[in-house]
C-alpha cells in the first residue's frame, strides 16, 4: 500500500483527463480547488471551437485562471488550461520550466486531443511530481497514460463507478492497476487537496 503522505511543494503539476459527462465533473472538482494551485493541464474530449467556450465558463466560476491552452503557453502556479479540440496537446520541460505544446497530429487511442497523448507527455517531463486524474468518459483513452505516471511515480487518482456518467476510461485505468485512490467526485478534490497542501 502507497503512502500517500507528501512534502511540502512536492507536487509541480496536476493533468486530468474526462470524455463523457467529463463537463460537468471537472467542473465539481475545478469549483472545489483554491486559486493557488499547481498549474492543471486538461484533456477533455471536445470538438473544436467548444473548448474555449467551455474554458470561459469554467473562468468565470473557479478560482484557478482558466483558459484554452494555445502553443508555447507557460504553465504557472493558479493556471488551468484546456486542450484545444482538434490538436494533440502535451507537457514540455526545460531549464526556463514547463510549457505546454499543442499541434495538429495523428488521433491517439482514438482522439484528437488525446488523454492518453497528455498523460504519457507528462509522466515523461514531470515523473513523481505530478498527480493524474481520470474521470468519466467512454473507451479508454487514458487508462495507459495514467498507467505511465503511476509507473513514474505520479500519484493517481480514478473516478469510482457509481459517480461517473460512463465507467469506461476510469475502470479501464482501475483494471490496468493505474488508480491509487478511487473515489466520487466530492472525494476526488480532497484527495488531491489533501496530497497537495
Amino acid at each position: 500500500m502507497k503512502d500517500f503522505s507528501f512534502p511540502k511543494n512536492y507536487f509541480q503539476l496536476i493533468a486530468m483527463g474526462a470524455s463523457t459527462g467529463g463537463t460537468e465533473a471537472l467542473l465539481a472538482v475545478l469549483e472545489k480547488l483554491p486559486g493557488n494551485l499547481p498549474p492543471i493541464v486538461i484533456t477533455q474530449h471536445m470538438p473544436p471551437v467548444f473548448t474555449n467556450m467551455y474554458a470561459e465558463r469554467l473562468n468565470r466560476i473557479c478560482k484557478m485562471e482558466v483558459r484554452e491552452a494555445k502553443d508555447g503557453d507557460p504553465l504557472y502556479p493558479g493556471l488551468c488550461l484546456i486542450a484545444p479540440g482538434g490538436l494533440q496537446m502535451q507537457v514540455l520541460k526545460d531549464t526556463s520550466g514547463m510549457r505546454v505544446e499543442c499541434k495538429e497530429g495523428e488521433k491517439v487511442s482514438g482522439h484528437c486531443p488525446s488523454i492518453d497523448y497528455l498523460f504519457s507527455s507528462v509522466a515523461k517531463a514531470i515523473g513523481a511530481h505530478a498527480v493524474g486524474i481520470i474521470l468519466t468518459g467512454m473507451g479508454k483513452d487514458g487508462a495507459n497514460g495514467l498507467l505511465s505516471m503511476h509507473e513514474a511515480g505520479a500519484y493517481t487518482l480514478g473516478q469510482d463507478e457509481k459517480s461517473s456518467i460512463v465507467y469506461g476510461m476510469p475502470m479501464e485505468a482501475y483494471k490496468l492497476g493505474a488508480v491509487d485512490r478511487q473515489g466520487n467526485l466530492s472525494e476526488i478534490a480532497n484527495y488531491l487537496l489533501s496530497a497537495i497542501q
